[in-house]
């Protein structure tokens, strides 16, 4: 079955591997991905990325993070927002604030894949691709 919207497919897989406490999850590798896991990384949601396989089967396998004797995830939600059917965009004035600061939304800019944070600094707007938290 052809995955006709790959960013929705790699928070699936996160979603699913944290809510099972599993230590890593495999992705199919894209350039779009490995930018997303790059900002879940940078933002401490993911503790590492690591690429394997050759050429059309490469994979991301991303390392989660677990906090607590509980082990609960770094990431207790994760929510698609610009889809393929419906794409969302926002001005650099209009940024959206994922539970006041505590969460990231991920924003595909001009300037390459960022969090609010970094395109509020950079001062650009662009596609609303996920929130997480």
């Amino acid at each position: 079955m052809a995955n006709h919207d790959p960013i929705s497919d790699m928070l699936t897989r996160i979603r699913n591997a944290c809510e099972k406490r599993h230590p890593t999850t495999r992705i199919p590798s894209s350039r779009m991905c490995r930018s997303i896991a790059k900002v879940l990384q940078q933002e401490g949601f993911i503790s590492e990325i690591a690429e394997e396989g050759e050429g059309v089967s490469k994979e991301l396998v991303l390392s989660l993070k677990y906090s607590g004797k509980q082990r609960q995830p770094s990431i207790r939600s994760v929510q698609r927002v610009s889809k393929p059917g419906l794409r969302i965009y926002s001005n650099r004035r209009e940024l959206p604030k994922v539970l006041g600061g505590l969460g990231v939304a991920i924003i595909s800019t001009s300037k390459g894949v960022m969090s609010d944070r970094t395109a509020r600094k950079e001062g650009v707007g662009g596609e609303v691709l996920c929130y997480v938290y």
